[in-house]
């Protein structure tokens, strides 16, 4: 099996993670990166046996063989690079969110499949042990209905993490929290219990000198019917208290949390009690020259590869990835400010 070529725009911190995942994948090859920032790029030349870089990613684009480029950049410029990479025949892996609206992530949708290439999204979290543990209960039916679902991003971003960025914080450039923080947490509930048909919205900016939300909450309903409520701030003192979901059903009770959602927290099912020899808790990854958080993004590359070369593996296409920034849409459409 030939190695799939992997090319990186954005050398930020997700971009990092990305570069060092490829380097470290066996069926993997890095072949370049770009960064508007030349010693950023230098920098991480120099760390994965002098790849190649741009300052300039249309340049990569055209002087570049590879399989695919994955959009690692600031939420406002994933449509454009997208669009761009797509039209220079390349196959395109984007961080989350996908785009900051339906109309975007549809005109991204349109043009993959005009250019018959791939469009993936990078949803991580699917891979997190509890999350598919969670999956497989609900695709057996054994929780029976699904009454509701309480979601929990309690999260600390301090002032600085605003003032240091060009775009986080600015509504045109971020889009709001929902994007940034709570996007996994909302392609889960999707993925679970369908798309989102009503929704009522508080927002407020209570700690932060910025133009988007700090402070959150949705009462949702899905299409299956399940109730959800969706409470989500960065104004959490100090440090992340936690991430969570609850859920309530017909024939159990589960919590699934941590600070990334890596932890069973409660599990109370009547037809699937847990094993207790099992260890749910996913741990931090180190992954090449790069230490992360529990993200899973070593399996995102490996399952694009499977699904590249043999077309299976778990992935999420650009079909998928637009459903939950059809749920946030409609979750900030329905909102009211204080």
């Amino acid at each position: 099996m030939n190695k799939v070529k992997f090319a990186v725009v954005g050398c930020g911190n997700i971009g990092r993670r990305h570069i060092a995942v490829v380097d470290a994948e066996p069926n993997a090859e890095l072949v370049a990166i770009s960064d508007i920032d030349e010693s950023i790029c230098e920098e991480q030349s120099q760390l994965y046996n002098n790849v190649s870089w741009y300052n300039d990613y249309h340049q990569l684009l055209v002087n570049t063989d590879c399989d695919f480029v994955n959009i690692c950049t600031p939420h406002y410029l994933h449509k454009e690079m997208t669009l761009t990479a797509i039209a220079e025949g390349k196959n395109v892996l984007v961080e989350k969110p996908m785009a900051l609206s339906v109309e975007d992530c549809e005109e991204m949708n349109k043009a993959a499949k005009e250019a018959g290439v791939k469009l993936y999204v990078v949803k991580q979290n699917r891979f997190n042990t509890p999350v598919r543990l969670l999956k497989q209960l609900l695709d057996s039916g054994k929780l029976g209905q699904v009454y509701m679902v309480k979601c929990d991003v309690l999260w600390n971003r301090y002032q600085g993490y605003y003032d240091e960025s060009p775009w986080r914080g600015k509504k045109a450039l971020e889009g709001g929290a929902l994007f940034t923080q709570v996007s996994h947490f909302i392609d889960l509930l999707v993925w679970w219990f369908g798309d989102v048909i009503d929704a009522k919205t508080h927002l407020s900016t209570k700690s932060h000198e910025i133009e988007i939300e700090d402070c959150g909450n949705a009462s949702i309903v899905f299409d299956s019917g399940t109730m959800g409520a969706i409470t989500w701030t960065t104004s959490v003192y100090s440090k992340n208290y936690e991430g969570s979901i609850t859920i309530v059903g017909e024939n159990g009770t589960i919590k699934i949390g941590g600070k990334y959602l890596n932890k069973i927290e409660y599990w109370d099912v009547q037809a699937w009690p847990l094993d207790t020899t099992i260890e749910y808790t996913d741990k931090p990854n180190l992954y090449g020259k790069y230490q992360g958080t529990s993200s899973n993004h070593p399996f995102v590359i490996e399952h694009i590869i499977q699904n590249f070369n043999q077309d299976t593996g778990d992935v999420v296409e650009g079909t998928e990835g637009i459903k939950s920034i059809k749920a946030i849409e409609m979750i900030y459409n329905n909102a009211k400010l204080y």
